[in-house]
């Protein structure tokens, strides 16, 4: 089964110094913290924050291929967690057909951002995902809203949202 899920923030890690994807079910308090490399943490950011380009950016160019070659994006899906890495699977379809494409989630996101499609993760990978756990068991949907607001900009490095 998935769980949709909205990107909640964009962070740094004190520990590890790599961004981090928040990613927050709506609906409860689910939360799934993906680490992601800086590039494509900019993309996101870049995406989040509406900033145009004077040149498109690689997940702009996918995006401009499959509007080009009239493919839709039906979803993203975060559908594995293994050995502590995260798998995504890209949804589309294409003259009928359902094509399946597999993806670093921080690729899956940022091009779902840009096509406005949902996101998904497989309630397994929530279910494997220590943290998420932890964080879930931990925090309510209050104090969660409460921590993620309270971050400063030195919490959130250069993205904000």
């Amino acid at each position: 089964m998935e769980v949709e899920m909205k990107i909640r923030g964009l962070m740094m890690d004190p520990v590890t110094n790599m961004p981090i994807v928040i990613l927050k079910d709506p609906a409860s308090d689910s939360v799934l913290p993906i680490w992601v490399g800086i590039y494509e943490a900019n993309a996101i950011a870049l995406e989040i924050e509406k900033v145009a380009t004077p040149r498109p950016m690689t997940h702009d160019l996918i995006k401009n291929l499959l509007l080009g070659l009239d493919t839709q994006v039906h979803k993203v899906v975060v559908s594995e967690l293994r050995e502590d890495t995260f798998y995504a699977v890209i949804w589309l379809e294409r003259d009928g057909h359902i094509i399946s494409v597999d993806s670093r989630p921080s690729d899956a996101l940022a091009v779902a951002l840009r096509l406005d499609c949902p996101i998904f993760v497989e309630d397994q990978v929530l279910k494997t995902s220590k943290l998420a756990s932890a964080v879930s068991d931990r925090i309510s949907s209050d104090e969660l809203r409460k921590w993620l607001e309270g971050l400063n900009d030195e919490d959130l490095g250069r993205y904000k949202m």
